[in-house]
């Protein structure tokens, strides 16, 4: 899609439900962004720069802002309450579909947050967005993603494995879709 045919992103975002707020990430979440992101898992399984400190968690937040204005995606932080970010929630508009993605910080993981966080994201896409499918594009080896996807209700498409290379690791990716109820 092209931004001149897909309706912007309204300047904020926050949602709630399933127990969590997600909300903008802001200047007050940088000294929190590194303990969430710079752990070896979100290293290997996510195209998070690695290692996270405090220069990539500035640059993330500029680049969520940009992705935001370009009307390429939203990406959240993941909360109780509003309050300390737990961990992060995207949705990307990407020619193969609208995508979920998600990082939970490792002292937050357990809890349920990933799948809570991808139900309510999914919810916005069909209810506010309009979007029919949603989809999360995963590694078959990633266990915790495989178990968020099924968990949450989303099927293994029969589609092609998107290969690449990030960080000079090759991946495969399946995809996994959740269709508006």
């Amino acid at each position: 899609m092209s931004s001149s045919t897909t309706p912007p992103f309204p300047d904020r975002v926050e949602l709630t439900g399933e127990g969590l707020v997600l909300r903008d990430w802001t200047e007050q979440d940088l000294a929190a962004m590194p303990e969430l992101f710079d752990h070896p898992d979100i290293a290997h399984w996510t195209p998070i720069v690695s290692p996270f400190d405090a220069g990539a968690a500035r640059d993330r937040l500029v680049k969520a802002r940009q992705l935001r204005a370009d009307g390429t995606a939203v990406l959240l932080a993941i909360t109780l309450d509003g309050g300390a970010p737990l961990g992060e929630v995207m949705l990307r508009r990407a020619p193969e579909g609208t995508e979920i993605g998600y990082a939970v910080g490792p002292a937050h993981r357990g809890q349920g947050l990933a799948g809570r966080a991808v139900r309510v994201m999914a919810a916005y896409a069909f209810g506010e967005l309009g979007v029919d499918r949603v989809i999360l594009e995963l590694e078959p080896e990633n266990a915790a993603s495989v178990a968020v996807a099924a968990a949450t209700g989303f099927r293994l498409l029969g589609v092609p494995l998107i290969e690449g290379v990030e960080k000079g690791r090759p991946y495969a990716l399946q995809t996994w879709a959740l269709d508006r109820p």
